[in-house]
């Protein structure tokens, strides 16, 4: 593997608002629609010049609808890029949260218990998560594209350089953008961060 392309998904009505969107199926808006669209120029401008060695989706449909209007082909759906389980935090805001957690912050305190169908997960366990999509990653030739969602792809990226889980924190991800993970002189670096589709 030379580089990984990182494709957030398109906006949700929950992303929109702000709302934790762990495991709830949520369409895209219109425009949700709109950004992933805008991402296939560059889909094919890299499927011109070097193809993917391998291409992964999230099995959120918010995420499979990304990548089908982005034009990636041959994809397959990959359990591991789930977004963060955030268990009995779903669907709620951080304003919300903080009414009953003052000064709450997701990658420092973490999530409380859901249901059985949504325990919730820490940094630890996403971060786990985030590993084994990199190791896959790193046995296939060439470039690999991944469409996922904000939290798990700012994890992956923090793990990809070295980093704790909890330091996806730095890294701002917005909805329908792209990134790119590479190599300078060997070691893992971020080439291109929270870019909009031109």
């Amino acid at each position: 593997m030379n580089e990984m392309l990182l494709l957030r998904h398109g906006e949700t009505e929950w992303s929109r608002a702000g709302r934790h969107t762990g495991r709830t199926d949520l369409p895209l808006t219109a425009h949700g629609e709109e950004q992933a669209r805008a991402l296939a120029p560059l889909v094919k401008e890299l499927l011109e010049e070097q193809g993917f060695g391998l291409v992964l989706v999230s099995p959120a449909r918010r995420a499979l609808r990304t990548a089908d209007l982005a034009g990636l082909p041959a994809y397959e759906v990959e359990p591991d890029l789930w977004e963060w389980d955030y268990g009995g935090y779903e669907g709620i805001t951080t304003p919300d949260i903080r009414a009953d957690r003052p000064g709450w912050y997701l990658w420092r305190d973490g999530v409380v218990p859901g249901d059985a169908a949504h325990p919730g997960e820490t940094a630890a366990q996403v971060g786990a998560r985030a590993d084994r999509v990199i190791e896959r990653a790193r046995q296939a030739p060439g470039l690999v594209a991944l469409v996922a969602h904000g939290h798990l792809l700012r994890v992956l990226a923090a793990r990809w350089l070295g980093l704790r889980p909890e330091d996806g924190r730095l890294l701002r991800l917005d909805t329908g953008t792209y990134s790119r993970l590479g190599f300078e002189h060997g070691e893992p670096v971020l080439k291109t961060w929270n870019a909009p589709a031109a």
